[in-house]
């Protein structure tokens, strides 16, 4: 009898001191979020690094497209040789062929290799300003909100930390609420 009072006893005791805890717990933790996607979508260096991976591509597709035509110029010279020649041709068409694939991906190799790395280095520079932001607001939790359930809206700081992306950023974004 006496260890089944000294249990309820204790387990009184234990569900006092939590359920005071977590509201004291609480008041001194600050706690925000950012809606990553938002932030990268809208820092001006994410739509510089597009500018630059759109003028690339383009610059590689005019490089293609004159490999095509002049493998299609070839083809359409194909139908007027005789049976020699057009055996020689062929073999000059499936060499170009050939380059033009070895070229489609190469480019496309290079230009994903490139943009990985665009965005790895935006992500860091994202990454610092948030835990900068959180370091001199007195932040003790910055959440992404890929995680978040739930979050207030007056605990979103995605709004300020695009701002200071794109503070020193030269052709940043138009600020969006």
């Amino acid at each position: 009898m006496k260890i089944a009072k000294t249990v309820v006893l204790v387990f009184v005791v234990f569900a006092l001191v939590f359920s005071y805890a977590p509201t004291s717990f609480a008041k001194d933790i600050k706690m925000g979020y950012v809606n990553l996607g938002k932030a990268f979508d809208e820092y001006g260096k994410t739509k510089q690094a597009d500018t630059v991976l759109e003028k690339k591509s383009t610059e590689k597709e005019k490089e293609r497209q004159k490999m095509v035509d002049e493998i299609s110029k070839l083809k359409d010279e194909l139908e007027l040789l005789n049976d020699k020649a057009k055996q020689e041709k062929q073999g000059v068409i499936d060499e170009k062929l050939k380059k033009l694939q070895e070229f489609v991906n190469a480019t496309r190799e290079e230009l994903n290799k490139q943009r990985d790395e665009m965005v790895k280095d935006i992500v860091r520079e994202i990454d610092k300003v948030i835990q900068d932001y959180g370091k001199q607001n007195g932040y003790t939790v910055i959440l992404n909100d890929r995680v978040l359930v739930y979050g207030e809206d007056n605990l979103d700081i995605t709004q300020d930390v695009i701002d200071l992306l794109n503070k020193n950023t030269a052709g940043a974004g138009t600020k969006k609420n």
